[in-house]
């Protein structure tokens, strides 16, 4: 099966999510585990908490200055694309207007390793 992730995306200036929008999103975590589709999933700290790195410069803040930022990204496995996006279509940031998600294939990836 091919795996997706998932990015999902919310208004910078949109604030921390409510009790109900944090019980959503849960349920709907539940669902794609349940489901056996989930991989890993994380949520972010905001964007205030971002560091980035262009050649040899730091600097405090998100890579690019943008209304909407990654606020999470959850890796899946589906069949197909068409399958992938009905999972993705269950997200409720997709339902909120302050954001929705983007769905990528994954073209490859590191397992951790132990050493």
């Amino acid at each position: 099966m091919a795996q997706y992730a998932i990015l999902i995306f919310d208004d910078a200036a949109a604030g921390d999510d409510s009790p109900e929008q944090r019980a959503a999103s849960k349920r709907h975590a539940d669902d794609l585990i349940d489901s056996g589709a989930m991989i890993a999933a994380y949520a972010l700290q905001s964007t205030d908490t971002a560091t980035s790195l262009r050649g040899d410069v730091v600097t405090d803040g998100p890579f690019i200055d943008s209304k909407e930022v990654i606020a999470g990204i959850c890796v899946i496995e589906a069949p197909d694309l068409d399958a992938a996006l009905e999972l993705a279509r269950g997200n409720p940031a997709v339902r909120w207007g302050r954001g929705g998600v983007e769905v990528r294939p994954v073209a490859g990836g590191i397992a951790p390793i132990s050493r």
